[in-house]
């Protein structure tokens, strides 16, 4: 069972996150989902030490584990975005109202103020529901300032449940069709983006020299149930890919203000 750091100790949850590795591990996961031998060969510490770090900040249910759709061996670790800025939040607060006093509200959408439009690629296996879905969610949040595409290594259709659960949220995606990701292979994007873990494992090298990031999300249209079961798997991804977008713009855009890389 995993243990909670309750905002009447502020200080726990501090001290957690204060601990220079733990530190470090977090702002590595901030660019995107890693294995643990990544994180070793980027931190330069000792496998067991990155291990015993990262198992502290999954008890605390600030990172979470997944494992691989690859090859179903490996692990991969993502922060849970919506947990650390909720104990942040209330964290701060403790000490004083004022702090993070925007954030309240729970509404993830700002403005976005670039000097040029982005281009970014999401890419998944079948580009059927997860890209699918991102490449909606982003050109909604984008508000114009952001040129988004989505593709697969074996493309197929788009789900007719991603659409449904795109339209839960006031998104059309229902002209959007599955692509291959041998299409954009010679175009330039500023973000390359996988959604997938088997689609990372092929993913191509575009010209340019776009960000990679991954984020590992298990595939939605792989639930078994009825239909009210595998709506719900798509609802739970299509929520969890705009939390992630939505933070992701907020350093995009805080990237483009102040000039520091991300």
């Amino acid at each position: 069972m995993k243990h909670e750091i309750l905002s009447a100790h502020p200080t726990e949850f501090f001290r957690l996150i204060g601990h220079d590795i733990r530190w470090k591990i977090l702002v590595e996961l901030s660019h995107g989902d890693l294995r643990v031998q990544e994180l070793v060969e980027k931190l330069n510490q000792p496998q067991n030490l990155i291990s015993y770090h990262l198992q502290l900040l999954n008890e605390h249910g600030i990172v979470r584990d997944s494992r691989s759709a690859a090859d179903g061996r490996e692990i991969y670790y993502g922060i849970e975005i919506g947990k650390l800025a909720q104990l942040y939040r209330s964290s701060g607060l403790s000490l004083h109202p004022a702090l993070f006093e925007d954030s309240l509200s729970g509404n993830l959408e700002v403005e976005y103020s670039l000097d040029k439009p982005l281009r970014v690629l999401f890419l998944c296996t079948h580009n059927s529901a997860r890209s699918q879905m991102a490449e909606g969610i982003l050109r909604s949040l984008g508000k114009g300032n952001i040129q988004v595409f989505s593709a697969g290594n074996e493309p197929s259709v788009v789900h007719p449940l991603a659409i449904r659960s795109m339209q839960a949220m006031g998104i059309d995606i229902s002209n959007q069709t599955s692509k291959s990701m041998d299409q954009f292979s010679q175009i330039k994007f500023d973000y390359v983006i996988t959604v997938c873990d088997k689609a990372r494992e092929v993913c191509p090298i575009f010209p340019g020299d776009p960000k990679q990031i991954h984020w590992s999300f298990p595939d939605p249209a792989e639930v078994s149930g009825n239909e009210e079961v595998m709506l719900e798997a798509f609802n739970k991804t299509a929520v969890q890919l705009k939390t992630r977008i939505a933070y992701l713009l907020m350093i995009i855009n805080r990237t483009n203000k102040t000039g520091a890389q991300l």
